[in-house]
This record gives C-alpha cells, structure tokens and sequence, in this order.
C-alpha cells in the first residue's frame, strides 16, 4: 500500500491564509461586541482596552431586560419581520410562478417592471411611502410599516424565484399527472418541495430586509410604544447619552438583537445553502 503525500500550492496557502484573515476581520467585532457586554462601563472607559473579559458578569444584559422597553421592540420586531416574510413569500411566489410558467400579454412588460423596480432609490420614495401610510391611518403600526417593507422586497424576491421556478422541468408535474394526480396535487407533491431551498434563500433575504432596516423605520414609527428593535437601539443610546453613555448596556442590546438573528440562521442555514447553490446553477 502505498501513500501519497499532499502537496500543499503556495498559491492555494496564501488564498487560505486571506481568506482566515477575512473571517477574523469579520468576527473580531462580534468578539468585540460580546466582551463589551459583560464588562462594567467603569472598566470599559478606563485604563487600556483588553482582548479578553475582566471581572466579566451579566449585570448589563439585565440591565436591558429590566429596563422594560426591549420585549416591546422585539415584540414588535418579530411581528413585522413576520408578517413580512410571509406576505413576500406568498405574493412573490404566485408571481414568480405565472411568468414562469404561463404565456399572457404584458408578461414581458411585468417581469421588465419588476426589474426597473429595484434601481429605484429607497430614499426618493420616503415622502410618498409616509403620505400613502398616513393616508390609510397606518401610522406606527405593524401592517402599516409591513406593508412599505413588502413592497420593497417583493420585486427582488420574485427575480430570485423566477430562477427556482424555471430550473424545475414542467415535465416531471406531467408524469405525475400521467399516473393520475390532478395538476394541484401534481405541483403540491412534485414542484413544490423542489422549491424549498428557494422559498427559504428567498425568506432569509426578506428576514434580513425587515429586521435590520431602520430608515424606513424611523419615519413611520413615530410612537414611543411602536419601535422595531433598530429604533430601540437608537433610542436607547440616546437615554444613556442623556446622563453618561452606558457602553456595556450598549453593547448588551446589540448583542440580544443579533441572538435571533443567530437562531434563524442556524435553523435554516442548510436549506438556504442548498439554495443559494441552485439559484446559481439554474439562474
């Protein structure tokens, strides 16, 4: 039996040795983050700053759990990024399928649309997206801003779709159809689980849309007692800066922000990898 050394390329170590240097440059302020959150603000503002926790605790994160704000914000937070998942989905879904799968007049024009669509500036449309709200009596609510949010992630989400949708052959729901399904049942059992990784890739996209976006956020939700978790985070850096900034309470916050961020990602994290590869495949 013989045994094969490995040669080890200069080209493919020094592509290794950058691409761990990015991941650090990435993680380090995460590291960063979580340290800052179990030291004391006293520590935090004097002496030299340290690579490791010093007489670590969990004095500031109860600190924020207690200031009774942040369940409120995250309340509303999950209620938003929820219902706007959901909606994107369905909507983008139904959409994605009927340019793909159907020949009507003005498809050319709505999948051109859908494109132009997204070059659009979030920004030039904010006084017309506040008065529209403001008109339906919107204001400071969950489906108001659900609504804004959809709206502006719907279009990317059909384009990411329409790929998934296109790259299943019409031909396996015909088979099926063949042996006796009806065509609900056929695209039910056959198309739709092939669909899944696309459906999750394309609710992580909405998922990242509506939990980090603040802009948009802090127009709509005026109300001390309808603020995403973003504008919390605002607000609430704001109150430390009032008296003396709290930078453990800060990063405290921050860091029970990203917990479901972290959750979410680690429950869907295999589909959507499986996704975003076949999105690039079948394009």
């Amino acid at each position: 039996m013989t045994t094969r050394r490995r040669r080890i390329r200069p080209g493919r170590l020094l592509l290794g040795l950058v691409a761990l240097l990015v991941a650090a440059l990435w993680a380090f302020p995460v590291y960063w983050m979580t340290i800052s959150s179990l030291m004391s603000n006293i520590r935090l503002q004097s002496g030299a700053p340290t690579f490791w926790p010093v007489n670590a605790s969990m004095d500031n994160y109860a600190a924020v759990w207690d200031s009774g704000s942040f369940l409120p914000a995250l309340r509303m937070s999950l209620l938003v990024t929820g219902l706007t998942i959901v909606c994107t989905l369905v909507f983008a879904f139904l959409a994605a399928l009927a340019v793909s799968r159907y020949r009507f007049r003005g498809r050319r024009s709505f999948v051109l649309a859908v494109l132009l669509i997204q070059m659009l500036p979030a920004e030039g449309l904010f006084i017309a997206q506040y008065r529209l709200i403001g008109s339906l009596h919107l204001l400071n609510t969950v489906l108001g801003i659900s609504i804004i949010y959809v709206a502006a992630v719907v279009p990317f989400t059909i384009w990411m779709l329409r790929g998934f949708v296109a790259g299943v052959p019409v031909e396996l729901e015909e088979a099926a159809m063949v042996d006796g399904l009806s065509r609900t049942k056929a695209f039910l059992r056959i198309t739709f689980p092939l669909l899944a990784p696309g459906l999750v890739a394309s609710g992580v996209y909405a998922f990242l849309q509506a939990w980090n976006e603040f802009t948009v956020a802090l127009v709509v939700l005026q109300s001390d007692t309808a603020k995403t978790l973003p504008i919390w985070l605002r607000s609430f850096v704001q109150a430390s800066a009032s008296r003396d900034t709290d930078w453990g309470q800060v990063m405290a916050a921050s860091s029970l922000i990203a917990v479901p961020v972290i959750i979410f990602f680690l429950f869907v994290q295999g589909r959507m990898t499986s996704g975003l590869v076949s999105g690039a495949v079948k394009g």
